[in-house]
């Protein structure tokens, strides 16, 4: 995939998350055909690329989160000369809690052209089979590893009406799960899911408590992805939320917009405080 000077560009690649047959045709292609392909781990890539029956070609390169930085200028040079620069992670969309972002900036900063192939992602994966609203939602990486500081991330999660992802490892699952429950109780609905397109994915919904027996219960083994439903706001400020959407109807404000506007402000969903206001 050598192009002349000046042509070179950046490419990010989603591989599967365990399944080879989810890698897109383009992924296929580039793997074969680009110049350099920067991996988070060279073993696995070795083996994704013996799965799908494509050689590489190109020159492989480590690409994990503690070397990204300094590696960054010279793949930058590489795209600058006309290179292609494919980069994978283990599994998954690059940048997404995984080595890349860093790589992006340099490539922007330096004006080379970035592009993406996309494909699997944990995230959108586990929010499409959670079952919990996904209109709105935020990703919050890996939950904090040490106990005062995944106390306080879960306390800003108490207020947060979206449906929230995060990665966790299965070797604190059970405590994360146990101090959720503490902080937001017992009854927020959530979802864990283990192993996402593999032989032995598993999806368990519930509520946190049910979730935190189950996992305080269990050896809990492989990759894990937990999606927790939105904070719900308790009838009574949600009806006082509403009166102060018809007061603004009353200065002339249309019912949607005003809705819209409050919703914003209190970080409830839109559609149930017009509901709200129109009963």
């Amino acid at each position: 995939m050598s192009e002349g000077a000046g042509e070179g560009r950046l490419l990010l690649a989603a591989t599967p998350l365990g399944n080879p047959a989810d890698a897109s045709a383009r992924l296929v292609e580039a793997l074969g055909t680009a110049d350099v392909v920067a991996a988070e781990d060279t073993r696995r890539l070795r083996t994704l690329a013996a799965a799908l029956g494509v050689p590489v070609t190109g020159r492989v390169v480590s690409h994990y989160d503690a070397v990204e930085a300094s590696r960054a200028p010279e793949l930058v040079r590489a795209i600058g000369e006309g290179r292609t620069v494919l980069v994978v992670t283990d599994a998954g969309m690059p940048s997404v809690s995984d080595p890349g972002y860093r790589l992006v900036g340099a490539c922007v900063a330096a004006g080379l052209p970035v592009s993406c192939l996309p494909g699997p992602s944990a995230v959108t994966t586990a929010l499409a089979v959670s079952g919990l609203p996904s209109d709105r939602f935020c990703f919050e990486g890996f939950a904090p590893r040490k106990p005062g500081e995944r106390r306080r991330w879960l306390t800003v999660l108490a207020s947060e009406s979206r449906t929230c992802v995060f990665f966790e490892s299965p070797r604190r699952l059970a405590t994360t799960l146990a101090d959720a429950v503490e902080v937001l109780g017992a009854d927020r609905p959530a979802v864990v899911c283990r192993e996402l397109t593999k032989t032995y994915e598993e999806v368990l919904r519930g509520t946190l408590g049910s979730l935190r027996e189950w996992a305080s219960a269990e050896e809990v083994r492989g990759e894990i992805t937990v999606v927790l439903g939105g904070a719900v706001a308790p009838a009574a400020s949600l009806e006082a939320l509403a009166e102060r959407v018809r007061e603004r109807v009353a200065a002339g404000e249309r019912l949607k917009d005003a809705a819209r506007a409050v919703a914003t402000d209190a970080g409830v969903r839109s559609r149930d405080l017009y509901q709200a206001a129109l009963e």
